[in-house]
């Protein structure tokens, strides 16, 4: 990639909370190795983002002179909104932070090279067209979930009924496995929802868009993108696996140090992510399941959440595991078990030589994670688009399996015994590792120099550079 004017600077604005955040900081660690300077632009949210992002700010921010970060102010007032979906008050966060966002970009001298959305911040795209800067999407699920969200408008038109009315009938998608209707995500369930009003603008915006950059590899999905390269889209440039951290060590974590002393591909680490919240019952559950498979564990335990009304997006307290688990458990598990409370760092975790498998709520981030560390999944879904990824994960990609009952109220502690045991014990299990590791092959090598993560940032940089030049002139100026 060839910058075109000096002091180039790219603008990326992630949606609040910390999974986007992280992804789209990789991103921007990405971009300055081709010599571009990143603002990464930073919406506050007034409801739970599962974690705090300050301390991930500043340091990013000492570590990486390119990437500064810039607070957009909060809008004066926010309206009451019904919807029990964080995706519905994120979307009237963002749609009334488009002033300052256009305040921001005005100012900026010389003008941005592009603006790069996450893709609920969609609502800013008139934003740079209004002061004619490039813009593009980022999206940071996958390949199939990308296909999927494409044809929503579609899916919306062919019916009156919401998913959630469909109930497990298939909802056929071309270029991905059938979807049960009641897999779509949460906020797309209900069709009169203010957050599925939302998706489904979003959704009919990706057309217009100049590129869209999306954190996947091609031999990891090669299906959903095959097809897409045939339909009438913006470029879409494969720039994953984008993760968290060094493949070196680097945190001093007790886990960790727990690990060192278990034998190699034994444990099996359970983490549902910084919203993957259990009820007590469940918590139970698991904890029975993992003291009868006999197997060696890692387990991230978090508080139940909040059964007071109005209280879904505040953060939970730390959580009292004397409380929360079964009489004794923590004593009787100690030689061959851990239990975290709230947080464990997790890609480390994941590509330590003690770790053989992952219990995971399937979010975007975590399954690249394993995939990139070789560690097979036992997938169990709890929110956002996890369900969906879950049929990709198992029915596309073959690098999981299901978590059975994690649809109705309660896992049973037998069924998580009888899952940690078949990954762990069992041949399928074996095979199903295999596989991972094949995949953490594949994922390597995209990122090798002159790979196709390098192709594809190479093609990004061209776009980018034949845009921003035919709006410099349309601005009546000229690239120095």
């Amino acid at each position: 990639m060839q910058a075109t004017r000096k002091n180039d600077t790219v603008v990326l604005f992630p949606s609040p909370g910390m999974g986007h955040l992280v992804s789209m900081v990789e991103l921007a660690k990405l971009f300055t190795t081709q010599g571009l300077s990143i603002t990464i632009l930073i919406a506050q949210a007034h409801y739970n983002t599962g974690s705090t992002t300050s301390s991930f700010i500043s340091s990013v921010s000492i570590s990486n002179p390119s990437i500064s970060f810039h607070h957009l102010p909060p809008p004066p007032s926010l309206p009451p909104n019904p919807s029990p979906h964080h995706e519905a008050h994120a979307f009237d966060l963002l749609r009334l932070s488009n002033p300052s966002i256009l305040h921001f970009l005005v100012s900026c001298s010389p003008p941005p090279r592009a603006l790069i959305l996450d893709f609920f911040c969609t609502f800013s795209l008139d934003v740079a067209k209004q002061v004619s800067i490039p813009c593009y999407l980022f999206f940071t699920s996958g390949a199939c979930f990308l296909r999927s969200f494409i044809h929503f408008p579609t899916l919306h038109s062919l019916t009156t009924e919401s998913f959630k009315q469909l109930g497990s009938e298939s909802v056929i998608i071309p270029g991905v496995p059938p979807i049960p209707a009641n897999h779509m995500p949460l906020p797309m369930l209900d069709r009169d929802d203010e957050a599925y009003k939302g998706l489904l603008y979003i959704a009919g915006r990706i057309p217009d868009f100049d590129g869209i950059l999306v954190n996947t590899f091609y031999a990891l999905e090669p299906r959903p993108l095959d097809i897409m390269a045939s339909m009438k889209l913006p470029p879409i440039y494969c720039i994953g696996p984008l993760i968290k951290g060094n493949l070196e060590r680097t945190s001093t974590a007790e886990c960790i140090s727990w690990l060192d002393t278990q034998p190699k591909s034994s444990v099996v680490f359970l983490c549902f992510g910084s919203l993957g919240l259990f009820s007590a019952e469940q918590l139970k559950a698991v904890a029975h399941g993992l003291e009868i498979s006999g197997q060696r564990f890692l387990w991230v335990v978090r508080s139940p959440p909040s059964e007071t009304p109005g209280k879904y997006m505040v953060a939970p307290a730390e959580p009292d595991l004397d409380v929360l688990l079964p009489q004794g458990f923590v004593e009787r598990t100690k030689e061959k078990g851990m239990v975290v409370k709230s947080w464990a760092p997790q890609v480390e975790v994941l590509k330590h030589d003690a770790v053989g498998g992952f219990v995971t709520h399937c979010g975007w981030n975590s399954v690249l994670e394993a995939v990139c560390a070789g560690v097979g999944m036992v997938g169990w879904p709890l929110y956002a688009e996890q369900k969906m990824n879950l049929v990709f994960m198992v029915e596309e990609m073959k690098l999981g399996v299901e978590m059975r009952g994690y649809e109705e109220e309660l896992v049973t502690g037998e069924e998580v015994g009888r899952r940690v045991r078949w990954l762990m014990e069992s041949d399928q299990g074996k095979e199903l590792r295999e596989r991972t590791l094949k995949a953490k092959e594949s994922a390597h090598a995209a990122l090798l120099d002159g790979g196709p993560v390098s192709d594809h940032i190479g093609k990004f940089g061209c776009s980018m550079d034949a845009v921003a030049t035919k709006l410099d002139t349309l601005r009546g100026t000229c690239i120095a």
